[in-house]
C-alpha cells in the first residue's frame, strides 16, 4: 500500500553563486517513513537539508527552482515561505539534527536552557516544566547524570556527549519530520544503536518521518525504508533498501557498496618483534577536580582515566575503541603530555616524560605527533600550505624558505598531493585531503609515533579507505607506530595490529585484533560488536542489543577516593581481559592473578609488562 506524502521535493535546484549544487532532485517521504540521503562530500546531501528549513539563505546560497510541500494541517509550501513563517515551522513541525554539534550549540548558554528554549518557544511551557521536560529529553537519549548535564557548557561534553543533546534538542517537540544530517557520526555503536531505535520508536508513537543523511550504509541498511543516492548535485539511483543493495545499478552506488567497510574483512597480523617499545604506559590515570558549591569538602574528582596500562610497538598500530566519555581522548592527551595525569608513567622511545617541564618537551614533541579529528578546525585557514604542514619542523629547527619549500613538496607527495598544492589554503580541499595535510604536518618532523584520535570518523567511506591506505603505507616505508582512536570497529579491524576496549576509564579487554574482535571475552565487548550495524537490510534486526546492561563503576568521587580497578587475566596468548572480582576471572577459566604474576610477556602484549619496563 502506498502511503501519502508528508514531504514532496519536486525539482528542487540549489546554487551557491554561479555554482549549481542541486540540479532537479525530487522524492518523497511519507509519514513514518525513512528516506536515507546518500553520497559522498560535495554531492549536494547537507544541502538539500538547509534548503528544506530554508536556512541554505544564510549559508550563501539560493534556491533557483523548484518546490517543497510539506503536507498536514495546515499544507505548507516551504520554499516560499517569509524568514519569520518558518520560525514557526523550524523545531517544531520539522527539527534538524546537525553534523557538528560544537558549531550548533551555543557556547555560551547552559546545555538545559537550550532545549528549555525550544519547548518553552513551541509548547509554550513555564520555565520549571520546560526544565524538567529537558532533563527527560536528556534522558531519552542516554545523557549520563543528565540532572548535572543541564548545567553544564558545550565544552564540558565530549562530541558524541554534544550530539546527543543536539539530538534531544530536535527530538524535543517530537517533529512531523525529522532532518538528521550524519547524527551518529561522533557517537560510539552503542550509542548509535540505541539513538536509532529512539528514532523508531518515535516514528511508531507518532508517525515521525525521518529524512537521514549519512555515509555510513551500515546505518543505511539498519535504518532507512528507501535510499536517494546523489552524485555531484545529481540523482543517480533510488528505490528500496533492499533492492539498492543487493541489486545497485549506478556505478557510484556500486562504489559506494564496495568501500564500504564490513565487520570481519581481515585485521593486519600482530607483530611479534622483540623490540623496545615505542610507546609504554604504565598505571596511567587522569582526573579532573569538580567543585559543587561554595561549601568546604564539595569538592568531587571526575575520574576519566584509571590505571591504563598499554604498549606500542615500533611500525605497529594499537586500535583503541570503547564508547563517548569512556577516556579514549583524554588518554590520548594524556600520553602526550597535552594533559597532565595525575599518576602514573608514560616512557616514549625510552624516557620518561611524565614529569617533564615544558621547555623539556618542545625538544621530544617531534618523537609524537596528533592527528586530530577535525581536520578544518586543526588547520590555520590563514597560513598557505607550505607553511601549514612544515610548521612543526620550523619550531625544532630553523629552516629557509627554500628548504620550507622543498620540505612542503616532499610531504604533499608522500601523502598523496600535488606539490603546487603547497600554495593553496585549507578552504580549497576537501575533507579528505584536509586530513592527509594533517597526516603530512604530523611527518614533517619524522615522528615514531602518531595519535590518531576519530582521524576518519567524518570522512567518507571511500575517502576514509584512502587515508586508512596511506597509514598503512607510510607505516610500511617509515615503520610510524600508531594509536589508532574509533568508534568504528570495522575501520579499526582493517588498521589494528592489536585492540584494546575501553569502559569507563578503563581497559576491559585488549589483545590481537582477531582474538578479540571475533572471540570476545568481556561482556562490554561482546555489547559492543553487538551494535555494530551490519551493511545488509536483512539482517537489521538480527543483531539487536538483547545482551544485560552493564553497571559502569561511579567516576564523580569525593577527593581522595578512586574507582575500584580491575585485574588483566591473560585468556590466551597476548589476549587480556579484565576480572573485577574471582567470579569473574573463573568465568574466563584463569584464576585471578596478581598485577606482578600477570606481568608478563612480549613487546606488544599488553598491559605492559615489567621487563618492557625495565627496559625502558
Amino acid at each position: 500500500m502506498t502511503r501519502s506524502p508528508l514531504l514532496s521535493v519536486e525539482n528542487l535546484s540549489l546554487n551557491f553563486g554561479s555554482f549549481n549544487a542541486v540540479r532537479d532532485l525530487s522524492f518523497d517521504i511519507a509519514r513514518g517513513e525513512t528516506v536515507a540521503l546518500v553520497g559522498e562530500s560535495g554531492s549536494g546531501k547537507s544541502a538539500t537539508a538547509l534548503a528544506l528549513l530554508r536556512l541554505i539563505e544564510r549559508e550563501g546560497g539560493s534556491i533557483s527552482g523548484g518546490r517543497v510541500r510539506l503536507h498536514g494541517t495546515p499544507e505548507l509550501e516551504l520554499s516560499s515561505l517569509t524568514d519569520r513563517q518558518m520560525q514557526q515551522v523550524r523545531g517544531n513541525r520539522v527539527s534538524m539534527i546537525f553534523q557538528e554539534p560544537m558549531t550548533a550549540l551555543n557556547p555560551v548558554m547552559p546545555l538545559g536552557e537550550q532545549v528549555a528554549e525550544v519547548l518553552r518557544l513551541h509548547q509554550g511551557l513555564d520555565t520549571g516544566a520546560a526544565r524538567a521536560a529537558a532533563r527527560e529529553a536528556f534522558e531519552r537519549v542516554k545523557i549520563p547524570e543528565p540532572e548535572r548535564r543541564l548545567d553544564q557548557f558545550p565544552h564540558e561534553l565530549s562530541g558524541g556527549l554534544r550530539q546527543r543533546v543536539m539530538i534531544a534538542m530536535a527530538l524535543a517537540c517530537r517533529p512531523d519530520l525529522l532532518i538528521a544530517d550524519e547524527p551518529t557520526t561522533a557517537l560510539d555503536v552503542t550509542t548509535q544503536a540505541e539513538i536509532l531505535a529512539l528514532i523508531r520508536e518515535l516514528q511508531e508513537q507518532i508517525g515521525t518521518a525521518v529524512l537521514f543523511i549519512t555515509h555510513d550504509m551500515g546505518v543505511v541498511a539498519k535504518i532507512a525504508d528507501r535510499v536517494v543516492v546523489l552524485c555531484r548535485g545529481d540523482k543517480v539511483e533510488e528505490g528500496p533498501v533492499e533492492d539498492v543493495f543487493l541489486r545497485p545499478r549506478a556505478p557510484y552506488t556500486q562504489a559506494l557498496m564496495a568501500a564500504t567497510p564490513k565487520l570481519g574483512s581481515g585485521a593486519p597480523k600482530p607483530l611479534h618483534r622483540a623490540e623496545a617499545p615505542v610507546l609504554a604506559v604504565e598505571d596511567l590515570a587522569v582526573r579532573f577536580p569538580v567543585q559543587r558549591g561554595l561549601r568546604p569538602g564539595a569538592h568531587l574528582d571526575y575520574h576519566a582515566v584509571n590505571g591504563v596500562s598499554l604498549s606500542i610497538a615500533p611500525g605497529e598500530t594499537l586500535g583503541l575503541v570503547g564508547e563517548s566519555g569512556c577516556g579514549k581522548s583524554t588518554l590520548a592527551r594524556a600520553v602526550l603530555r597535552l594533559v597532565d595525569p595525575t599518576a602514573g608513567r608514560v616512557h616514549l622511545n625510552g624516557r620518561e616524560i611524565t614529569r617533564l617541564e615544558t621547555a623539556e618537551l618542545r625538544g621530544i614533541r617531534k618523537e609524537a605527533q596528533m592527528v586530530f579529528q577535525d581536520p578544518f578546525a586543526s588547520l590555520n585557514p590563514r597560513m598557505a600550505v607550505r607553511d601549514l604542514i612544515t610548521e612543526p619542523a620550523q619550531i625544532q629547527s630553523r629552516m629557509s624558505r627554500a628548504e620550507r619549500q622543498a620540505l612542503a613538496e616532499e610531504l604533499l607527495q608522500k601523502v598523496g598531493l600535488e606539490p603546487d598544492a603547497a600554495n593553496r589554503f585549507a578552504h580549497q580541499f576537501s575533507g579528505g585531503q584536509r586530513q592527509r595535510l594533517c597526516i603530512a604536518r604530523a611527518l614533517s618532523v619524522r615522528p615514531s609515533l602518531i595519535v590518531a584520535d576519530e582521524a576518519v570518523s567524518a570522512l567518507d567511506v571511500s575517502v576514509a579507505r584512502q587515508v586508512t591506505e596511506l597509514m598503512a603505507k607510510l607505516q610500511e616505508e617509515d615503520r610510524v607506530s600508531f594509536l589508532f582512536i574509533s568508534h568504528d570497529i570495522a575501520v579499526v579491524e582493517r588498521v589494528s595490529h592489536r585492540v584494546a576496549v575501553m569502559w569507563s576509564g578503563q581497559i576491559v579487554e585488549t589483545g590481537p585484533t582477531e582474538a578479540v574482535l571475533h572471540n570476545p571475552q568481556h561482556p562490554y565487548t561482546r555489547r559492543l560488536l553487538a551494535a555494530v550495524p551490519v551493511p545488509d537490510p536483512a539482517r537489521r534486526d538480527d543483531r539487536a542489543l538483547d545482551l544485560p546492561k552493564l553497571t559502569p563503576p561511579k567516576l564523580l568521587l569525593p577527593a581522595q577516593q578512586t574507582p575500584a580497578r580491575a585485574e588483566m587475566v591473560e585468556v590466551a596468548d597476548g589476549h587480556f581481559v579484565a576480572a573485577h572480582d574471582r567470579a569473574s576471572a573463573m568465568l574466563f577459566g584463569t584464576p585471578l592473578q596478581t598485577p606482578r604474576e600477570n606481568a608478563h610477556g612480549s613487546a606488544t602484549s599488553l598491559p605492559v609488562s615489567r621487563s618492557q619496563l625495565d627496559r625502558v
